[in-house]
């Protein structure tokens, strides 16, 4: 109390494997001691899991651990999903960038070639490309790109490539905007300076910097919530309707994921509105194609 984070973090950093006592008091119980022990943290930046047919893929932050991550991860979900793998679902909401060299590696891995981003300052000859090398982790297969307010740099230069080279559709709401370079100048007295030096632009020249990535299709965060209008007159309930019963039963519905149990009662855990219309999209694609060869 009284402290902000980082004064808070400090005292409780320490020598590694080391115990550390934090009191703890919250509302309507006794304050109460809890002993943990200190360690180095590595985050993981990259998460996933299968969405039925559709592997999704959740990128935190863009560190060092990204890009060996998201290899990781396509590849266990192609291994889990097999050949009914229908698309992949990139999540890069709320994700305040990171390394510069993690986001092209990650757009890379979805692109076979073209310009990824460059940067430009005040010098034209200090601009840089980066480009992308042959190979698609993902196949080939339809992505789909969700993004919001909250994802800032190095994810809006991966949705800025993978939107230009239409490799992946992007959903959601526009980006925050972050679109400049910032070079660490060494100062004496072991100090360092935080300058501006350039600006990120996607491969079709356009700067991110004040204006973000907008969406190929904006989807507000939303809930879910059922309608239930009662039970509506159907053909076989007119008079003097044809029989059928000799026909084979209408197959039920499976209302499992529509944010209702099958028995009526409202389900406990919240649905994603922006996730299940990514899902939607690309079951529809998948669908689409599979018609298209056949």
């Amino acid at each position: 109390m009284g402290l902000s984070l980082n004064e808070a973090v400090e005292r409780m950093r320490g020598p590694v494997n080391t115990d550390i006592v934090l009191s703890v008091r919250r509302e309507g119980r006794d304050p109460f001691d809890v002993t943990i022990k200190r360690a180095i943290i590595k985050i993981t930046s990259v998460r996933s899991h299968a969405e039925d047919d559709v592997a999704y893929i959740r990128i935190t932050a863009f560190n060092e651990q990204t890009s060996p991550g998201l290899e990781a991860a396509i590849k266990q979900r192609k291994i889990e999903i097999g050949d009914k793998l229908a698309g992949y679902v990139l999540d890069l909401r709320n994700n305040p960038g990171g390394l510069l060299d993690q986001a092209i590696a990650v757009s890379d891995a979805f692109l076979g070639q073209g310009e990824i981003v460059s940067t430009r300052g005040r010098d034209p000859n200090d601009a840089q490309r980066y480009n992308a090398r042959a190979g698609d982790l993902a196949d080939g297969l339809p992505i789909v790109l969700l993004i919001n307010g909250g994802s800032a740099s190095a994810s809006e230069i991966v949705a800025g490539a993978l939107q230009d080279h239409r490799r992946a559709i992007i959903m959601g709401t526009q980006s925050f905007g972050k679109g400049s370079v910032q070079t660490i100048i060494p100062l004496s007295g072991n100090g360092a300076m935080r300058l501006t030096t350039a600006r990120y632009y996607t491969p079709s020249g356009q700067s991110i910097q004040g204006k973000g990535i907008k969406p190929d299709i904006v989807v507000e965060q939303a809930r879910i919530e059922n309608v239930k209008n009662g039970r509506r007159t159907r053909e076989a309930d007119l008079r003097g309707a044809l029989d059928v019963s000799n026909e084979a039963p209408a197959p039920k519905q499976d209302q499992g994921k529509t944010g209702e149990a099958k028995d009526g009662a409202a389900t406990s855990a919240p649905q994603d509105f922006q996730l299940t219309r990514a899902l939607d999209l690309l079951r529809g694609l998948a669908l689409f194609n599979r018609r298209a060869i056949n």
